[in-house]
């Protein structure tokens, strides 16, 4: 999370500009007669919203105007699916920009490091997972869980230093060249959360997962010369 005095007048209006429009297609996209009616959705929808705010309000404020925290996106999306994911998000943000842990003018260009980037990570690596249409249930796993949050975390480290370094108002450190070790210290743990919590819902409640199809992951196995049943 990066603070609005770091970022020129143009990253704080290019992260609205980039924000906005994607908030109002999940908007029209998300599932709405489905939720209203199905209580166990709105259940997982606000209990969503409220793990994303407490996690994202265990985090390292630095002097510097530069925040750490993990992301916890990718679950969300595969519990969710997008639309109401990119809502989640914005909701979290709004509880955090209620108690004062976030600023409204930098809102926009953290919901496309925070929500927009992990969302669409996460929805590529599902499509692709869904094309190969694999039956071995760690597939999904792994590569709809574990592997999209690690790629996750590490486009948002790395766009959020290019939008500092385009603006030119953060002083770079001199060991900025040693900082791609660090980057295993941030991916490895958001790839280990997310991936232990889709884990969890494969094993427990599937049900919940949106993008996870039980039929093809969970039916028993056939021989290769009977047809499936």
């Amino acid at each position: 999370m990066i603070a609005a005095e770091l970022l020129s007048p143009t990253s704080l209006f290019g992260g609205w500009a980039l924000y906005l429009p994607v908030l109002l297609w999940a908007a029209w996209r998300a599932p709405w007669l489905e939720l209203f009616s199905d209580a166990r959705r709105q259940h997982l929808l606000f209990g969503t919203v409220l793990a994303l705010f407490l996690l994202w309000l265990v985090r390292r404020d630095f002097e510097v105007g530069v925040s750490y925290h993990f992301i916890g996106m990718t679950a969300v999306t595969l519990l969710l699916d997008w639309p109401l994911a990119v809502l989640a998000g914005l909701a979290a943000q709004l509880g955090l920009l209620a108690i004062g842990r976030q600023e409204l003018t930098a809102l926009g260009l953290n919901g496309v490091l925070l929500v927009l980037i992990p969302v669409l990570v996460t929805e590529l690596c599902a499509l692709l997972v869904e094309r190969a249409q694999p039956r071995n249930l760690f597939v999904y796993i792994f590569c709809s869980g574990f592997f999209p949050a690690a790629l996750a975390a590490l486009f948002c480290v790395l766009a959020g230093l290019g939008v500092l370094w385009l603006d030119g108002r953060f002083p770079m450190p001199a060991w900025l060249g040693d900082f791609v070790g660090y980057l295993w210290l941030v991916m490895f743990p958001e790839a280990f959360i997310n991936g232990m919590l889709v884990s969890a819902l494969v094993v427990f409640q599937p049900d919940w997962l949106e993008t996870f199809n039980r039929c093809r992951y969970l039916q028993a196995p056939w021989k290769d010369d009977e047809p499936p049943r």
